[in-house]
């Protein structure tokens, strides 16, 4: 990462600064005005007694090579490599020749035009060292002298003025001297203001290179909810197409600019809620931030992607649901079974009235959901290490769809298979055959259980397959026309023993995501547009498959 260098170090004689550009800006003005005013005053009669011009003519003259000289000076600060030492020389050689010219035919020193002398001379001894300011000096007080001598020849009964040219060059070089302290701070200052800007500009520069790199995804949103700030690995959560400085939060995430609002609305507390990425693989979980005292103000936003942490803490999450459906097995089972047992044998007696018999069919139903939620836990517990094989999605989605409606004996058309575009071609994923089975089971009885509303009848449930158009990974989509997941339960359907149903476990959707991670794809769930649910299965990159 090129940083600022700094420059402060920088003689006068090597480069010229901001400060002596402004100046050399101010002389070159100075003396345009100036050689403009006296050749209008040499061209009317009452200026020229007025200023008692003794040679309007030459005066003319004079003027009109002064502007010319005054333009060359303006296009010599052009030359590349010219240093200031020259440059500020040039310009009172320049001005001594020139204003002592328009002193000789003005009639000397008489006429109070020597005053034009002192702005140049100290304006350029401000920016020479201390020599040079005394050279310039002694420059322009020989242009005086020789000016009045020139005068003096030409009129030799006129009045003699040598003490007033004199005093005019001692003036000159009072002038000269007397700025030098002042340049001195003045070049302080703008060393001290250089160093700054260097240590500003490196500082702003070494921030946006930790930002850009930081793992953490972060962005800057402004109180108009527009991307003020954000790095590349928010950017890539996002999506790179849309998501840069200076464009609207809702045009490459809606879902995170509701998140967004809603934390603002609720006082500034954390909502907790989550929003797919763009690659449409991975959940992410922002967490904002307020910047400044103003209201409203700016956020900063992180964005954590929680696949990674599930990552770490599947493997002690699974050691820890072992130990437990061990314990489960050993202290639940046998008692469980011996209530069962009781149970049907109770309902069998004839002394039992009506409606304890309906008691003892609670119990039996609840020992059957308890032995489910046991088997489950089991299940999960029991998996050993998956053993991932290439598989073709077509041919193996078509033996999936076969054996599930032979199963469950369903009518015609209640499962069915979209195929996918041509253009995707062959689709092959990397999982564990038996795991994915069990994945996809789970979702479609997921999706008959709880897709359709309560009254109605079953609605067909549908799969689509493909390449997602973001980063052609493979996906498996379930799909059902029910009345969808309420907003607030979003975030729970995949916790254990989490369920609406009255007679369900609550661990179908926890196993099939766990089933999925442990294949290295992500499960995640979306409302369908028009109604119901989408639960997709995004698996692994196939150009990140080990060969």
């Amino acid at each position: 990462m090129p940083f600022a260098r700094d420059k402060s170090r920088l003689t006068p004689e090597s480069a010229p600064s901001d400060l002596a550009w402004r100046v050399m800006g101010l002389v070159n003005l100075y003396r345009l005005l100036v050689a403009v005013g006296l050749f209008a005053a040499s061209r009317f009669e009452i200026s020229r007694e007025l200023l008692d011009i003794s040679q309007p003519r030459e005066l003319a003259l004079i003027c009109a090579a002064y502007i010319v000289a005054g333009a060359g000076l303006i296009l010599l600060r052009r030359l590349p490599g010219l240093g200031l030492r020259p440059l500020a020389l040039a310009h009172a050689l320049i001005d001594s020749a020139a204003i002592g010219c328009i002193l000789w035919a003005s009639g000397g020193v008489a006429s109070g035009l020597g005053i034009l002398l002192l702005l140049p001379v100290g304006a350029m001894a401000l920016l020479a060292s201390n020599l040079d300011a005394f050279f310039m000096a002694a420059i322009a007080s020989v242009a005086v002298l020789l000016q009045q001598i020139l005068v003096q020849l030409a009129n030799p009964d006129g009045q003699v003025a040598y003490l007033g040219a004199g005093l005019l060059g001692v003036v000159i070089f009072i002038t000269a001297l007397s700025v030098r302290p002042l340049a001195n701070r003045l070049l302080a200052s703008e060393a001290l203001v250089r160093r700054q800007e260097v240590d500003l500009e490196n500082l702003a520069q070494l921030s946006q290179y930790i930002v850009q790199h930081l793992r953490e995804s972060i962005l800057v949103v402004d109180e108009e909810d527009r991307i003020r700030l954000i790095n590349e690995s928010a950017a890539e959560l996002l999506g790179d197409a849309s998501a840069w400085p200076g464009n609207l939060l809702g045009e490459c995430s809606p879902r995170l600019l509701f998140l967004l609002t809603g934390w603002r609305q609720r006082g500034r507390t954390e909502n907790g809620g989550t929003f797919t990425a763009a690659d449409g693989a991975r959940l992410v979980r922002p967490h904002f931030a307020r910047l400044g005292g103003r209201d409203p103000a700016p956020v900063i936003v992180f964005l954590e992607d929680t696949s990674q942490f599930d990552e770490k803490v599947q493997q002690s999450k699974l050691a820890a649901l072992g130990r437990l459906s061990a314990s489960i097995a050993h202290e639940m089972r046998n008692p469980l079974g011996a209530m069962s047992n009781a149970g049907q044998l109770l309902a069998v007696s004839a002394a039992l009235a009506d409606g304890d018999r309906r008691l003892t069919q609670i119990i039996r139903d609840n020992g059957e959901r308890v032995s489910r939620i046991i088997e489950n836990v089991l299940e999960l517990s029991r998996r050993g290490a998956n053993q991932p094989e290439r598989l073709d999605l077509n041919a193996w989605l078509a033996e999936f769809h076969e054996e599930y409606c032979a199963t469950l004996q369903l009518p015609p058309g209640m499962l069915r298979i979209q195929e996918p575009p041509a253009a995707a071609g062959m689709l092959e994923v990397r999982a564990d055959p038996s795991q994915l089975r069990q994945v996809l089971w789970n979702l479609c009885q997921n999706a008959f259980t709880h897709g359709r509303s309560a009254a109605g009848p079953a609605q067909p449930v549908q799969i689509r397959h493909g390449r997602l158009a973001s980063n052609g990974r493979p996906f498996l989509e379930v799909l059902d026309a029910g009345p969808g997941v309420p907003g607030d339960e979003v975030e729970r359907i995949f916790e254990p023993f989490f369920t609406r149903a009255a007679r369900g476990t609550g661990l179908g959707l926890f196993l099939a995501r766990e089933l999925a991670q442990a294949n290295g794809a992500t499960l995640l769930y979306e409302p369908r547009p028009g109604g119901g649910s989408v639960f997709r299965l995004v698996f692994t990159d196939p150009a990140r498959w080990e060969t």
